[in-house]
C-alpha cells in the first residue's frame, strides 16, 4: 500500500509537470518572458566584463575600487537607484560577524630574475615572472622586499620532512603546493627568505594537462612572519627541479613592493524600487562577487555583470512601461567574495532584515573552451524553500527552448547571442554545494533563501587563462534571463500565485525524490526511509514559507507526507537515549558562517579553548565531506532538533555518518561559544 501510493503520487506529479511538457513559459505571462528574451544581451554583458577583467581585483585594493568605480557608474547610467560604494573598516582587528577583517592588499611592482655569474657579480639573465606582465604572478598577501638568493627544492613543503638535510635559512625555496600552506613551516619555523611555487589548479579531469597556466596563489593573511611567494607554471617548475636535481645552482633575484595596509571592504549597490507601499521594504537581492585576480573572467566578472545586465534590462523595461513596476524591492550587490557578504550583512543588518531571497551568480559564463557545466544549485536542507524550484522552472525552460533551437534551427525563445554560441543550455539542477556568498546568506545567522547559478567545473579557474576570449555572450544572455525571471516574479510574487509555484514545487520534488533513490540504492532501508521523512519534512515546511511569502491570510503547515514519501512512523518513544537527545541552540553571535576567506573562526577558537579538532570537519561521506556534514550541523542546531534528528538530517544530504561525530562536534561548538545547549 505504501508503494501504491508513493507511485501514485509521483504518477500525479509527473502529469503536472508545467515547465518540462509545456511549450509556453512558466509563472510569467508570456509577454514579460518575451520582453525579458528580446531585451537581455550578452554583447552588453561581455563589453563590462572586458572592463573589469582588466583589473586585479584583491580585497580593498586599487584594483578593486576600479572596478567598483565601472560598476557603479554603469548602474548610475542605467539608471537604477540608490547607487552606493559603500566602505567598512578592514585593520585586521575590527569583526564582522566571524569574519576578521582583513586588511586590504596592493602591490605596486614585482620581478622575480634568474641571475648569471659574470666574472665576481651577479647580472640579470631572465626574468622569470613580472607583475605588469601578469598580476597573478605574485601571491596575493605578499609584502615588499630586495632579495637575492639561490634556489632550494623542497618538494611539495607542506611538511617537516620536506625539510630534512637541507640549508634554507636566506634562501628561496621551490614547492608545488600552495605558499601559504608551507609559509609556517618553510619561513618562520626554517628562516626561508621567499617561496616559488607550481602549485596546480583545482583538481578536475584537466588537472596538470595544461602546463603552461600559472596559478593565483596565497600566502596567509595573519602570518607570523611575512615574506613573498612568486607563482610559476608547471612547465617552469619542472624545468627548476630538473637542473636543481642535476647539481646545477640556481641563483635569484626578487624585488617587491607590495603589502597589506589598512582600507576599507568596498561593497557596490543600487535598487530598483518596489512600488507596493506594503511590500517594498521586502527585497530581492542578486549577489555577485567583485574581487580576484587579473582576469579573472569568468570568476567572477562573469556573475557580476550578468546581474548589471539584469539590472539594465529590468529598469529599461520598468521605465518603458513592457514590464510593471514589482512589488518588492530589487537590490543588486557586488561585494568582495564571502567576507564582503558577511561584512555587509553584519554591519548593516538592515539588510538582512530585508532580503527575502537572494539569487547569487558566480561564473556564469564559460564557453566550450572552459569545458563548464551550468548548474542551477538548490539551498540546504536545513533552509526548506520554494524559490529554487522558481529557479528550476525558468532554467528547465531555457534547456528545452535551447535545445529546440540547437536541434532544429527554430525555437520561439532561442535565447541567443548575435556573437556567442549555439549549442543547448542543459543547466543540470544541483543539490546544495559550498564555496561562494551563497553559504553566507544561507547560513542559519541569516537563513535567506538563495538561488545559485554557477559553472563547474572550469579548467581555467584561479589561472591566467580565465580570461575573456574564453566567456560567451550566448551563456550569459542565458545565465541573465533565469536570473532576471526568477528575480522579477519573486518580486511580484503575490498569493495569486501560490498555486503555480506548488504546482512547481511538486515537480522539483519528483526530480529530488528520483536523485535521492539512485543515490541511496545500496544504504540499510532504515537510511532510505530517514530520507523520505526528511524529504516530507521539508516539503511541509518550503510550503509553509511559500504562503508566508505570498502573504496568506491563513497560513498552516500541511499534512505530511505531500509529494514524495511513503507514510512513515515518527521514531517511538525511548529509541533514543543519552546524548543522541541533546538539543542545541546558536547563540545570536557571532552571525556568519565559520569558516570564511583567510581566517577560520572556529579553528581559531578551538585552541583558545583547548579542544581538539572534531572528527566531522575530516569526514568523507558517500556524497559529502567534512565541511558540508559541518556547515549543515550547525545550520540544524536550531533549539528544535536534537543530536539524532541532527545526525538523520545530514545524513540524508551527505551520506550517513556516527552519531558520536555529530555529537562530538556539537560539544566544540558549545565549547567555542557557538552554540548553547536549548533547555
Amino acid at each position: 500500500m505504501k508503494k501504491l501510493r508513493f507511485f501514485l503520487a509521483l504518477c500525479s506529479a509527473l502529469c503536472m509537470l508545467p515547465s518540462a511538457l509545456a511549450q509556453k513559459p512558466p509563472l510569467l505571462p508570456e509577454k514579460d518572458v518575451a520582453a525579458l528574451a528580446q531585451e537581455l544581451s550578452g554583447e552588453t554583458a561581455k563589453r563590462n566584463l572586458d572592463g573589469i577583467s582588466r583589473n586585479h581585483r584583491q580585497r580593498g585594493s586599487k584594483g578593486f575600487h576600479a572596478a567598483a568605480e565601472l560598476v557603479a557608474e554603469r548602474a548610475r547610467a542605467y539608471g537604477l537607484s540608490n547607487v552606493e560604494i559603500l566602505q567598512f573598516p578592514a585593520d585586521g582587528k575590527i569583526f564582522y560577524g566571524t569574519q576578521r577583517s582583513r586588511q586590504p592588499w596592493d602591490a605596486d611592482f614585482a620581478e622575480l630574475w634568474e641571475m648569471k655569474k659574470d666574472g665576481d657579480a651577479w647580472q640579470p639573465a631572465l626574468r622569470m615572472a613580472s607583475y605588469e606582465a601578469m598580476p597573478v604572478s605574485l601571491a596575493e598577501d605578499s609584502e615588499s622586499a630586495d632579495v637575492s638568493a639561490d634556489l632550494v627544492n623542497v618538494g611539495s613543503g607542506i611538511a617537516e620532512i620536506d625539510y630534512a638535510g637541507k640549508d634554507i635559512r636566506g634562501k628561496i625555496v621551490l614547492v608545488s603546493a600552495q605558499p601559504g600552506a608551507v609559509q609556517e613551516l618553510a619561513v618562520n619555523k626554517f628562516g626561508a627568505a621567499g617561496i616559488i611555487s607550481d602549485a596546480q589548479n583545482q583538481r578536475t579531469a584537466w588537472w596538470g594537462e595544461d602546463e603552461n597556466l600559472v596559478r593565483w596563489g596565497h600566502l596567509q593573511s595573519f602570518p607570523n612572519t611575512k615574506t613573498f611567494a612568486f607563482m610559476v607554471s608547471l612547465k617552469t617548475g619542472r624545468t627548476l627541479r630538473d637542473r636543481l636535481t642535476h647539481g646545477g645552482q640556481i641563483h635569484l633575484h626578487a624585488t617587491v613592493r607590495a603589502g597589506q595596509h589598512p582600507g576599507y571592504y568596498e561593497v557596490v549597490t543600487a535598487t530598483i524600487p518596489g512600488a507596493d507601499p506594503k511590500l517594498k521594504d521586502e527585497e530581492i537581492a542578486y549577489s555577485c562577487h567583485l574581487d580576484h585576480q587579473r582576469p579573472g573572467a569568468n570568476d567572477n566578472a562573469s556573475g557580476c555583470v550578468t546581474i548589471l545586465e539584469v539590472a539594465r534590462t529590468l529598469q529599461k523595461l520598468i521605465t518603458e512601461g513592457k514590464l510593471a513596476r514589482p512589488a518588492r524591492t530589487i537590490r543588486f550587490i557586488w561585494p568582495p567574495e564571502v567576507e564582503g557578504t558577511v561584512t555587509l550583512l553584519n554591519a548593516r543588518p538592515e539588510f538582512a532584515q530585508r532580503i527575502k531571497a537572494a539569487i547569487h551568480m558566480d561564473m556564469v559564463g564559460g564557453g566550450p573552451e572552459t569545458k563548464a557545466v551550468f548548474h542551477v544549485t538548490r539551498g540546504p536542507m536545513s533552509l526548506p524553500s520554494f524559490v529554487h524550484d522558481v529557479a528550476e522552472a525558468f532554467a528547465d525552460f531555457a534547456n528545452e527552448q535551447t535545445y529546440k533551437f540547437a536541434a532544429t534551427g527554430s525555437a520561439e525563445y532561442p535565447l541567443v547571442a548575435p556573437e556567442g554560441g549555439k549549442e543547448p543550455l542543459r543547466a543540470e539542477f544541483s543539490p546544495f554545494s559550498m564555496g561562494s556568498d551563497h553559504d553566507v546568506y544561507q547560513d542559519s545567522s541569516f537563513s535567506i533563501p538563495s538561488i545559485y547559478l554557477n559553472d563547474w567545473p572550469d579548467r581555467y579557474i584561479h589561472t591566467n587563462m580565465d580570461s575573456a576570449a574564453n566567456i560567451d555572450p550566448t551563456k550569459l544572455k542565458r545565465a541573465a534571463f533565469i536570473g532576471a525571471a526568477s528575480g522579477y516574479f519573486l518580486a511580484g510574487m503575490t498569493e495569486r500565485d501560490t498555486a503555480l509555484v506548488t504546482n512547481q514545487m511538486m515537480v522539483s520534488e519528483v526530480r529530488r525524490c528520483a536523485a535521492y533513490l539512485r543515490r541511496s540504492a545500496d544504504l540499510p532501508q532504515q537510511e532510505k526511509a530517514n530520507g523520505f521523512l526528511w524529504s516530507t519534512e521539508y516539503s511541509a515546511d518550503a510550503l509553509t514559507l511559500l504562503r508566508s511569502f505570498a502573504h496568506e491570510k491563513q497560513i498552516m503547515k500541511p499534512a505530511v507526507p505531500l509529494f514524495c514519501g511513503t507514510q512513515l512512523e515518527p521514531r517511538p518513544e525511548g529509541s533514543v537515549t543519552g546524548d543522541g537527545l541533546l538539543v542545541f541552540k546558536r547563540n545570536p553571535q557571532p552571525k556568519g558562517p565559520l569558516a570564511v576567506f583567510g581566517y577560520d573562526y572556529f579553528e581559531d577558537h578551538l585552541k583558545a579553548a583547548g579542544v581538539v579538532m572534531p572528527k566531522l570537519l575530516s569526514y568523507q561521506g558517500l556524497w559529502g565531506a567534512g565541511e558540508e556534514y559541518a556547515y549543515e550541523t550547525l545550520n540544524f542546531a536550531n533549539g528544535h532538533y536534537d543530536a539524532q534528528q541532527i545526525r538523520d538530517a545530514v545524513s540524508v544530504e551527505y551520506g550517513p555518518v556516527p552519531l558520536e561525530v555529530i555529537i562530538e562536534y556539537l560539544k566544540a561548538l558549545e565549547k567555542t561559544g557557538v552554540v548553547s545547549q536549548a533547555h
